[in-house]
Order: C-alpha cells, then sequence, then structure tokens
C-alpha cells in the first residue's frame, strides 16, 4: 500500500503543522539569528527588535520542541541549530531574502 502524498489542504497534513511552525514571523527571526552560529538567550534578544522576553522564551521552545534548535545544556549557554534546522536555512534565506527585496510592494 503507498502512502498519499501530503496535501496542505487536509487539516490533518504533517506539513500543514510544519509549516505553522516556520511562518510564524518570530520562528523566521531566531533562526536566521542562529544561521552564522550559537548564541546567548540576551545576544538573540537584543539581535530581535521588538520581541520580548517571554515571546522569545516560547519560540526557543517551540523550536527546541520541534528539533530544529538544540538547548544550552547549562544556564547561560548558548542556543544553536541542530542538523535539521541548519537544512531549513536555504529555504529560509530565499523567503526572507525575497521579503526584504519586495516589502515596500506589500500592502
Amino acid at each position: 500500500m503507498t502512502t498519499p502524498a501530503p496535501d496542505v489542504f487536509l487539516a490533518d497534513c504533517p506539513a500543514r503543522s510544519a509549516l505553522e511552525l516556520i511562518a510564524d514571523t518570530w520562528s523566521v527571526v531566531v533562526l536566521v539569528g542562529l544561521a552564522h552560529g550559537p548564541r546567548r538567550y540576551s545576544s538573540l534578544l537584543e539581535r530581535a527588535g521588538g520581541i520580548s522576553k517571554k515571546m522569545l522564551t516560547q519560540t526557543l521552545r517551540r523550536l527546541t520542541d520541534a528539533g530544529l534548535v538544540a538547548r544550552p545544556e547549562m544556564r547561560g549557554g548558548d542556543y544553536a541549530l541542530t542538523d535539521l534546522g541548519v537544512s531549513l536555512l536555504g529555504p529560509l534565506t530565499a523567503l526572507t531574502a525575497w521579503a526584504e527585496e519586495h516589502a515596500a510592494e506589500l500592502g
């Protein structure tokens, strides 16, 4: 028996859950913020202008639970992308480049 192809139009499609996670503005900002290497919480908070401590904590928790970000083993350590997180950088880089190029054209 063959497995049906993912269909994001279906409510129970696993790809839809993945899209919900990575299409969130703060998720993209945090993932791109970790693209050039591990960072401490305070560095991410400073770099991601406009994010609250609560939202950064929630975003890091969701990304960690999803396996995209590795949580520091000790308090005050660095957050880093996992291999899965690194695999997402190509599409995210293309998306952010597009957004920067076309931001003025969007309503």
